[in-house]
């Protein structure tokens, strides 16, 4: 087989680029699109010139003729699809956050132990240029031990209204760096202290700062702001910082990376994680799911996007949102 017949379970707006990704790569082929609604099912596969559809995911995962599933449901509707779809033999795309709870990301786990398929989590930021030359840096002994850590991950307030109703920023975004900063220190968290900021007043608050203690001593800190003013021209104001014994990385991904001003105003588009070209998006989303399907193609299992590791960094950020809710610093293991 060079080609890996996939079908996407969930259609929302990060489905829909989760489409505009794989039609692009040349060892996917997208057969098959699941959603609950009707009207958006029958607009997406029009879209995207498919014919197998589904409004529950368990015919999906019944076909023989589907190798693989990118499962894209909100975060805590993740499990049941995920296990299931182990269970069939396919091949598991799963995007973060893993799960909501760290029981189910062990359930997940286990499916995976005894399924033929693979399983990859989607921690896209580990597929930025950017942080894979940092992580290369740091393996080669550059910056010594590390012994601090800073990130930044702000969005517009535009974005997220909608968002803040299903998910907080810190599970929602600082997971992110979260992710990366366990992969920069190959360490564990041992605790973590959080307060939270409300703003517009919805289910989950505007923002969160996190701070973090490693087990080998190294801290970080990190903050994710979702309500920059909405007339912010870029995206994402997105950085972070690393101090070791013996010297320091700094990475930015944000404006102005690229400015194009035009009749209404500055913007900065994305350059980064899913830009379009001609129809199909690229960047570090393209290099992601080409991993995957290079991976599952080869009936390995993924260094990049392991469970475990999603798992541990779903844990961290659930202790953070714990410590402020309660106030108090919350500690892991």
């Amino acid at each position: 087989m060079d080609r890996l017949r996939i079908g996407v379970i969930g259609l929302g707006w990060f489905g829909e680029i989760h489409c505009e990704t794989i039609v692009g790569i040349p060892n996917l082929e997208l057969v098959a699109l699941c959603t609950r609604r009707p009207d958006r099912l029958s607009e997406q596969a029009s879209k995207f010139g498919v014919t197998k559809t589904y409004t529950d995911y368990r015919d999906m995962l019944a076909d023989t003729g589907i190798d693989a599933v990118s499962i894209v449901t909100m975060w805590d509707q993740h499990t049941d699809p995920a296990v299931d779809a182990l269970k069939a033999g396919k091949h598991v795309f799963l995007e973060k956050p893993m799960a909501s709870t760290v029981a189910d990301c062990n359930k997940i786990m286990a499916a995976a132990n005894a399924s033929r398929g693979i399983l990859q989590v989607g921690h896209i930021c580990r597929f930025n240029p950017r942080y894979r030359m940092t992580k290369q840096a740091i393996d080669e002994g550059r910056i010594g031990k590390i012994v601090a850590l800073q990130s930044r991950r702000n969005i517009p307030a535009a974005w997220t209204p909608t968002i803040l109703e299903k998910i907080g920023p810190i599970v929602g975004d600082a997971i992110h760096d979260t992710d990366l900063m366990l992969w920069f220190t190959s360490d564990r968290v041992v605790s973590a202290y959080s307060q939270t900021v409300s703003v517009r007043n919805l289910t989950f608050p505007d923002i969160g700062q996190t701070m973090y203690r490693f087990k080998g001593g190294a801290t970080a800190t990190l903050e994710t702001v979702w309500c920059m003013p909405e007339k912010t021209p870029f995206d994402i104001d997105e950085r972070m910082s690393i101090i070791g014994t013996e010297g320091i990385i700094h990475v930015q991904d944000t404006f102005p990376n690229l400015g194009i001003v035009d009749g209404s105003r500055l913007h900065s588009p994305d350059t980064t994680y899913w830009p379009m070209f001609e129809g199909v998006r690229g960047g570090a989303l393209r290099a992601e799911f080409e991993y995957f399907a290079n991976c599952a193609l080869m009936g390995i299992a993924p260094k990049i996007g392991r469970p475990e590791d999603a798992a541990a960094a779903l844990e961290a950020t659930l202790a953070a949102e714990e410590s402020a809710r309660t106030g108090n610093v919350v500690r892991i293991g």
